[in-house]
C-alpha cells in the first residue's frame, strides 16, 4: 500500500509546538488529512484548533510499513509522533 505523508505542526495551548506526520492512503484529500490530524490532537487532549491547513502539508508518498498499513486500513490514518508529542519516538 502506498501512503501520502503530511508534515504537520500544531501549536499547543502553552505555546509549544507539536510536530507530527499524518499518514493516509495515497490520494486522500488534504482536508481529510487535516481532519485526521485534528482528530488525533483531540485524542491526546490538545485543542484541534492549533492545527491549521497551512501547517498540514503534503510531503511525499511512500510504501507503508506493516504497522502503518494496519493502522490506515483499520482507522484511515496513522500518526508518527515527532517533536513535542507525548511519545516522540515510534518505530514504523
Amino acid at each position: 500500500m502506498k501512503i501520502d505523508v503530511y508534515d504537520s505542526y500544531a501549536t499547543r495551548e502553552d505555546g509549544r509546538t507539536l510536530h507530527f506526520d499524518v499518514f493516509v492512503k495515497e490520494g486522500t484529500s488534504p482536508e481529510t488529512a487535516l481532519h485526521h490530524g485534528r482528530q488525533w490532537l483531540n485524542s491526546i487532549g490538545e485543542d484541534s484548533a492549533g492545527l491549521k491547513q497551512l501547517r498540514c502539508n503534503f510531503c511525499h508518498s511512500e510504501i507503508a510499513s506493516p504497522k502503518v498499513r494496519t493502522a490506515v486500513e483499520a482507522g484511515g490514518f496513522f500518526i508518527l509522533q515527532l517533536e513535542g508529542c507525548p511519545s516522540p519516538v515510534q518505530k514504523i
